[in-house]
């Protein structure tokens, strides 16, 4: 998928307080520095496309890898045979390239109808608050999606109209698939090793021990980027830190706080993991997809991140590549970063957003279920019953379902703050390369947690 974090600098340069005005012929409000663009109601919401005349629909979106991609473009595929009045416009590009144009192009006159926009803070809350997005609420209640999706899968894109209430609210954008962060794992090297796959951390952390000692490099890391640490210390907080603290503290609500003794412990374990070199000799200066492509090809043992790297490295190591959710955490429970991946929202400027709203519909529809399943990917809807019946992927669904049902999926920590995402980032980034103290980087997150919650 992406990628999960959207760095928040870009979305606040990209026009915070930036007045969003509805474009010809467009169906979305407008709006402005109260935030919000407002959408129409559901009475005045047109749901059959071939009454909508010859539409040209601008799609942008970061489904680029292999099982992404193909699974977008059989859905285009499908709605345009189905709608031939309707001509998809695409552009695809990286979760980088997209977190650069985003900010801007909002901001702009030249906007697409349909955007995959990062539900976290810095990036969909701002946008709200801007007045640069379209509230769905009205589309929501013309096609049935508060009967479709979970409340719990629908708040993660809820904010309230000035973006300062996180998970409640107006609608801004709906997702189609499902994301978890986990361990994957070569069978093969396990074996050679001689152990089984972790059922607890101190498990764990003695394979990574047993693994350096064997000469392997236990764990894969590639941080260049900053934010893919976000998803190796998420996972590992939860051994230290109660579940309700984390989601507090990802959710950027007031009430707990980032020093207290389990998140130094926590951040401490990163820091051991870094100097003692079990991600390699230099994490911090590989490059995501770099350090993903060489664990396919024989570097290390386990690889720490998301289940959207499954089917693209299961393309080149078959059935040695495993995943599981990570053991138990702190309160008992399996508790892994997770949620949703990039909902797909309307600008507020965009010319055709009843084209849009169609597209959106579409593309999460559970025949769109069920193609996402079939090309690789895990649809957040239906999850269980999509499952694989073997591969990698059908160890990803089981532990998306286990999390989900009889765990606690953590949100993602980027969501905290409008600038948590670089903060954390570079703070993780140093953790990592010794270049702070675990307790000196705790003081760090806790300044911009505790100056954001003090303010909302």
């Amino acid at each position: 998928m992406r990628r999960r974090t959207f760095l928040g600098s870009t979305a606040v340069a990209g026009g915070l307080g930036l007045l969003a005005a509805c474009a010809p012929g467009s169906d979305s409000g407008s709006g402005g520095s109260d935030g919000g663009g407002s959408g129409p109601a559901a009475g005045d919401v047109e749901t059959d496309p071939s009454a909508m005349g010859d539409v040209t629909l601008k799609v942008w979106d970061q489904e680029v890898r292999g099982a992404q991609n193909d699974a977008i473009e059989a859905l285009i595929k499908a709605f345009q045979e189905d709608n031939p009045n309707i001509t998809v416009e695409r552009v695809s590009q990286s979760f980088d390239d997209l977190q650069q144009q985003t900010g801007l192009a909002l901001s702009g006159n030249d906007v697409p109808d349909v955007l995959q926009v990062n539900n976290a803070r810095g990036d969909m809350g701002e946008f709200v608050k801007a007045g640069q997005l379209t509230d769905l609420s009205g589309y929501a209640e013309a096609y049935g999606w508060e009967d479709r999706f979970s409340d719990s899968v629908l708040s993660k894109a809820r904010y309230s109209a000035d973006g300062v209430t996180f998970g409640e609210g107006s609608l801004w954008g709906l997702p189609q698939t499902g994301e978890v962060c986990g361990i994957y794992y070569s069978a093969t090297k396990l074996e050679t090793l001689g152990v089984e796959p972790p059922t607890s951390w101190d498990e764990l952390f003695a394979l990574v021990e047993a693994a350096q000692k064997a000469g392997e490099q236990p764990l894969v890391l590639g941080n260049l980027e900053q934010w893919p640490a976000l998803h190796v210390f998420g996972p590992l907080q939860a051994n230290f830190v109660p579940t309700d603290e984390i989601t507090t503290l990802a959710m950027g609500n007031a009430g707990a706080e980032w020093t207290d003794d389990p998140n130094i412990q926590a951040l401490t374990q990163l820091a051991d993991w870094g100097s003692s070199g079990a991600f390699g000799d230099s994490p911090n200066g590989l490059a995501y997809d770099t350090a993903w492509a060489d664990y396919t090809k024989g570097t290390g043992v386990l690889l720490i991140g998301g289940s959207w790297l499954g089917p693209d490295m299961e393309a080149v190591m078959g059935d040695d590549l495993r995943f599981m959710a990570p053991p138990a955490g702190a309160d008992g429970k399996v508790a892994t970063t997770g949620g949703t991946g990039l909902p797909f929202g309307i600008p507020a400027k965009a010319a055709n957003a009843d084209a849009a709203a169609a597209y959106i519909d579409y593309i999460t529809s559970d025949t769109a279920m069920e193609l996402i399943a079939d090309n690789g990917g895990m649809p957040v809807l239906r999850t269980a019953e999509l499952a694989p019946t073997s591969g990698v992927n059908k160890d990803i669904y089981e532990a998306f379902d286990a999390v989900s049902n009889d765990g606690v999926l953590l949100p993602y920590l980027d969501y905290a703050t409008p600038s948590f995402a670089d903060t954390a980032g570079a703070a993780l980034q140093e953790v990592i390369g010794g270049q702070a103290e675990p307790a000196a980087a705790a003081e760090t997150l806790q300044a911009d947690y505790g100056e954001f919650t003090a303010e909302a």
